[in-house]
Formats: C-alpha cells, sequence, structure tokens
C-alpha cells in the first residue's frame, strides 16, 4: 500500500508544481516605478528617464528632469508628468521623442499622483489646494481647472466621470466631465490613496487602514471593503479580469481580490518594497524600484484559483 500512495501523490505533487505561477524578473537599473501598458509593452517612470520595455528587453528611453506618478496613454502619445519642471510631458509613442511640454503644475511633488485620460481629455492634479487641470491633448494646453477638496492628488476615469481622491481629507469625489464640477463625495477610511475604476466599481486603497473600499459608482456610497494587511502604503492598484489586482508592501508583492465576491484569491511573491501593478489578459507587469526590477506574472487565471 505505501507504494500505491507513492503513486498517487506524484502526479498531485506534479499538477502542484504545474500550477504555480512563474515570475519572470526583469533587472532594470535605477529607480522602476510607475507602469502604463502600451500594447505587449510596458512603459516605466524611472530616475531622470522613461523607458519602455518589453519581457525581452528595453525597447526606447525618454530623458526628463522628474518624471512622477501614474501616466496615460492616448491613441498617439504618453502622457507623464514632471515634478521638477511641474509640467506636463507628451511623448510620441512611436518615435519615443518629446512634442510638447505644458505648463500645468503639480499638486504632489513627491509622485504620489496620477495622470489619467478620459472623454477626450487628459486630468492631473495641479496644485495642492484642490485644482484639478484638464488638458486638450489636440491643442496641448489647459482647457479647463477644476476646484475639489483639498489634496486631491489621485485620480481615475471610469464609469462615465473622473475620480478624485484627497488622501488628506479622507474622501473620495465623482467629477462630471460635461460639467467639470464636483457632483457627489463620500467619506473614505484613513490615508486612501492610489484607485481604479472598473469591474462595476471604483476601487480604493485605504492605506492606513490596510483595507479596499468598494465604491458604488451610481450612488457614490462605499458598497464593499475588504482587510489585506496592516498597512498599504506607496503600493498600487489595477482590475481586469473579474480581479482586483493590489501591489502590496507587507507580506508579500501582489494580492489576487475577487471582484464579486472581495475574497482574496491569492497572496504572490516575496516582500520587495513598493512598487506598481498593471493588468493585461495574458499577463501581470509589476515593479520593484527596490530591487530594480520589473516582474511578469503569465496567464492571471492561473494566479486567482
Amino acid at each position: 500500500m505505501p507504494h500505491l500512495r507513492l503513486a498517487l501523490l506524484i502526479p498531485a505533487a506534479f499538477a502542484l508544481l504545474a500550477a504555480t505561477p512563474v515570475e519572470q524578473i526583469i533587472p532594470v537599473p535605477g529607480f522602476a516605478d510607475f507602469l502604463t501598458i502600451d500594447g505587449n509593452s510596458v512603459w516605466v517612470t524611472n530616475k531622470g528617464r522613461v523607458e519602455r520595455w518589453s519581457r525581452r528587453g528595453k525597447l526606447a528611453t525618454v530623458s526628463m528632469r522628474h518624471p512622477c506618478g501614474t501616466m496615460a496613454l492616448t491613441a498617439d502619445a504618453l502622457w507623464v508628468a514632471d515634478c521638477d519642471d511641474k509640467t506636463l510631458i507628451r511623448i510620441d509613442r512611436r518615435t519615443a521623442r518629446v512634442t510638447a511640454v505644458i505648463v500645468t503644475g503639480i499638486a504632489a511633488t513627491d509622485g504620489e499622483m496620477n495622470v489619467v485620460a478620459g472623454a477626450g481629455s487628459v486630468w492631473l492634479a495641479s496644485a495642492a489646494s484642490g485644482v484639478i487641470s484638464r488638458i486638450d491633448p489636440a491643442l496641448g494646453r489647459v482647457s479647463a481647472r477644476i476646484i475639489a477638496a483639498r489634496g486631491s492628488n489621485y485620480l481615475a476615469f471610469g464609469h462615465g466621470a473622473l475620480w478624485a481622491v484627497s488622501g488628506s481629507m479622507n474622501l473620495i469625489q465623482k467629477i462630471d466631465p460635461a460639467t467639470n464640477r464636483v457632483i457627489g463625495h463620500t467619506r473614505l477610511g484613513r490615508q486612501p490613496g492610489f484607485l481604479v475604476a472598473g469591474e462595476g466599481a471604483v476601487w480604493v486603497q485605504e492605506q492606513a487602514d490596510g483595507t479596499v473600499a468598494r465604491v458604488d459608482p451610481a450612488r457614490v456610497s462605499v458598497s464593499g471593503r475588504i482587510k489585506v494587511d496592516s498597512s498599504l502604503n506607496y503600493g498600487d492598484i489595477d482590475t481586469g479580469g473579474g480581479k482586483i489586482w493590489l501591489r502590496t508592501t507587507a507580506r508579500q508583492s501582489l494580492v489576487v481580490i475577487d471582484a464579486a465576491t472581495l475574497a482574496i484569491r491569492a497572496r504572490l511573491g516575496a516582500v520587495t518594497g513598493s512598487g506598481a501593478v498593471r493588468y493585461t489578459p495574458s499577463g501581470i507587469w509589476t515593479s520593484a524600484h527596490d530591487r530594480q526590477s520589473l516582474s511578469w506574472w503569465p496567464d492571471p487565471a492561473r494566479l486567482s484559483p
């Protein structure tokens, strides 16, 4: 009977090994941080430059003084904030050359901020007092300035609206792009930060509480919450494939949450400090600036059984 038990266990062990996701680590010298997907490649902010990488290596480099915060992609351009010059930079995706420099102001010069695209515009927080600038990408200039709550550095676009989170005032605001006005808001947990609109809701990291809040986009109210870690400071968040993908800094690199049930489906990777995360149907990109690397996690369906 011992031989029979061994024969039964060996196939099971091989099945478990085959199901274990393989993290491809790609060395990126410098300070690889914020990510934006561009087809089969990814743009990443680095020290004094923005770079485009594929799984096979670096594809392009664009020099800047201090690229910071999340980046936005439009049909023909990458939009990046420069925290030293307090400008918004337009980079041609095909030639990897700077084609416009727009003076906007930057709300959070530490880089804890977003540049996002939506409703035919590019948006970024341009003053700590709560000013959000709307940029016309065709004209390359600010078309509107929206007054929001103080400290509204974190933005996302989705569900027909711009969403702005104030980390200092612990709230999220819904902004109507048709009127450029705040049309709703609700309180959040402590030190809310990066957010994403997708999978039927708006999802916000409540960093000091170690939780992720689900916000109903129609009612602008918190409709659910999941405890992840003691802290979610300086991580990142994305959605896709029915899941919430969370770059964490406490117990692991990546946490996978079921968007329907709010159940944690997987905890993956070693602790690697802060970084970003972006979903694609074929795999997940993460960055780890303290380790000076990017990671590719293939086949998202296998990452969250």
